[in-house]
């Protein structure tokens, strides 16, 4: 068989084009937190608009004190509401940082789901099966984390718990309600604990989950809910340009890694899903490439005319 000679200055410059990528998503663009925003119509005609900050996967560890800032920071949009959801964690010791984080906005109506690194400490893994989308669950072998300190920090500031739970908040003059599950990436949600169509009395009934699995997305969006938020897809962490994501860590389409979208479930019916690419990443992995840190201002509007 014939060899192919492959000429040194070639390979030479391959590996510094590749490590000049990987400094530019470990060294930059792993902290270059930027905001996304969008008008999404689904509030009562003459409804006044409703300022939605969604955050997700800050998978915070105490050291990183830019983060932390950042994300308090946000306080100065004024928003009417935040929900989180979840893969708060990356450290046994994160949960004073977190709250720390969202000290400044904790006395907004709030609500939050939990994501399987918010049970379990991150682990040395083998990130091609990522790649190649066969991640798996955090093994429930791994380190357990203080996840009641930090559902304990959140609900006594006054955010609504949504594991595998409904609630109401009255925000912007209207009634909200929350319908959320456990993680699904885990298995851990029970959403015949909490399904139904939205309450009588709601002006708009919005889903909360961590992983966007398709099973959660139908369910509530052949519920009825006109609006689904989540977040665990890290919007795929590594992507290309012009291509976009990868993989999305679970069985959500790869075009629908982040941002805003519609989905339909089987019998058609059809709702917003935002996925929010977050804000961190595991601690053996910090890197991101054409895929930026994130949170989402979302501006809730009336869906006549939107």
């Amino acid at each position: 068989m014939r060899r192919l000679a492959v000429p040194l200055g070639l390979l030479g410059a391959t590996a510094a084009v590749g490590a000049a990528g990987l400094g530019y998503a470990a060294g930059y663009e792993v902290r270059a937190f930027r905001l996304r925003t969008f008008d999404v119509p689904v509030l009562p005609a003459g409804a006044e608009p409703i300022k939605v900050l969604h955050v997700s996967d800050l998978h915070l560890v105490p050291s990183q004190r830019r983060k932390r800032d950042w994300v308090r920071g946000l306080a100065e949009l004024e928003p009417d509401l935040v929900v989180d959801t979840g893969d708060n964690l990356a450290h046994p010791e994160a949960v004073p940082a977190v709250l720390d984080a969202f000290e400044p906005l904790l006395h907004l109506p709030g609500v939050f789901v939990l994501g399987s690194n918010d049970y379990y400490a991150p682990k040395p893994r083998n990130w091609t099966r990522y790649l190649l989308g066969k991640a798996q669950p955090i093994a429930e072998q791994a380190p357990r984390l203080p996840t009641h300190e930090l559902v304990r920090g959140l609900t006594d500031a006054g955010w609504a718990d949504l594991t595998n739970a409904r609630a109401t908040r009255r925000v912007g003059g209207r009634t909200l309600e929350f319908v959320g599950v456990d993680d699904p990436h885990l298995g851990w949600d029970r959403y015949d604990d909490v399904a139904g169509p939205p309450s009588p009395g709601a002006d708009l009934t919005i889903g909360v989950a961590h992983a966007p699995y398709r099973r959660t997305l139908d369910a509530m969006v052949g519920d009825g809910f006109p609006l689904v938020l989540a977040g665990h897809t890290h919007g795929g962490q590594l992507c290309v340009p012009g291509f976009g994501a990868l993989v999305t860590n679970c069985d959500l389409p790869r075009q629908m890694a982040s941002g805003l979208s519609r989905w339909r479930e089987p019998l058609g019916l059809e709702a917003w899903l935002h996925v929010s690419a977050g804000l961190g990443t595991s601690p053996y992995a910090p890197v991101r490439f054409a895929c930026h840190p994130e949170a989402t201002l979302l501006t809730l509007v009336p869906a006549t005319g939107g």
